[in-house]
């Protein structure tokens, strides 16, 4: 009986320690994310999806695209982490070519945030400064604003940035030159540019208000309208929005996958992310 008594202890003992073990992020065979994702212990980040190892594609159509897409989690990332949304939607669409550019396609990477010491996640080569560079890799675009919000606030050499007044773009746009966010002389000049042409300071002053809360509101109660672009599909757009292609067409009373351009499809704004 002893014997049974200690056989039964060790097997509690190993059990337990079973239960600490920790995944971790290979570079290789990865299914989940070394960014901070909705649990963390910051209050009011945005929710990022959770990520379930699969790469999303994120087709986008245009700059103005690109904005509407992107600008609610620039704004969280503002309100949480001080980064104004200005220069978060500018860094995203030069560095990414809105979206659209050859290393963003294949990574999610918008920011065009290298690997560095230390990351232990998925990874990219790509040609830039110099041939096979590693980039960091996300298998959702909005880890990569996440990340592009540690990248910025944990480095010190962009400690400065936070002195600067939230609103004040342009010190945001060279004082990321002259911390060595980029080599292009011309970085700050091309910042200033998107930001002034489509007015993306204007999320900037949004956020600041006092009575501001981070949240898309519809015109059409609890649903966003999606207007069918070229090139649109009920599969692309259910990967943009994080929705089933069966949820599209049941709310959308589709009785097959035929959608056309100009067509106006509902979105659950509780699925937009």
């Amino acid at each position: 009986m002893r014997k049974i008594f200690f056989i039964g202890i060790l097997i509690v003992l190993l059990s337990a320690c079973g239960t600490k073990k920790r995944t971790t992020y290979s570079k290789k065979k990865s299914t989940t994310t070394t960014v901070e994702n909705s649990r963390s212990e910051r209050s009011g980040q945005y929710p990022l999806p959770e990520d379930n190892g699969r790469f999303m594609e994120f087709p986008i159509a245009s700059i103005e695209d690109y904005i509407d897409t992107f600008s609610e989690i620039a704004q969280f990332e503002m309100k949480v982490y001080g980064v104004p949304a200005s220069i978060t939607l500018a860094q995203g669409i030069l560095e990414s070519g809105f979206g659209r550019g050859e290393l963003t396609l294949k990574t999610n990477n918008h920011f065009g945030i290298k690997c560095h010491t230390g990351w232990d996640g998925p990874y990219a080569l790509h040609d830039d400064d110099e041939r096979g560079e590693c980039f960091r890799k996300y298998n959702h675009p909005m880890y990569s604003f996440r990340d592009h919000s540690l990248f910025l606030t944990t480095r010190s050499r962009y400690a400065f940035l936070f002195d600067l007044r939230k609103d004040d773009y342009k010190g945001w746009a060279y004082g990321l030159k002259k911390a060595g966010y980029a080599t292009d002389r011309k970085y700050p000049h091309k910042l200033i540019s998107f930001i002034e042409r489509y007015d993306l300071h204007e999320f900037d002053k949004a956020v600041l208000q006092d009575n501001y809360v981070v949240a898309k509101k519809s015109s059409r109660g609890s649903f966003k309208v999606h207007v069918v672009r070229e090139g649109d599909t009920l599969y692309s757009i259910s990967r943009r929005y994080l929705v089933s292609v069966e949820e599209l067409k049941q709310l959308n009373s589709l009785n097959d996958n035929i959608i056309s351009v100009g067509q106006e499809l509902r979105i659950q704004s509780n699925n937009i992310r």
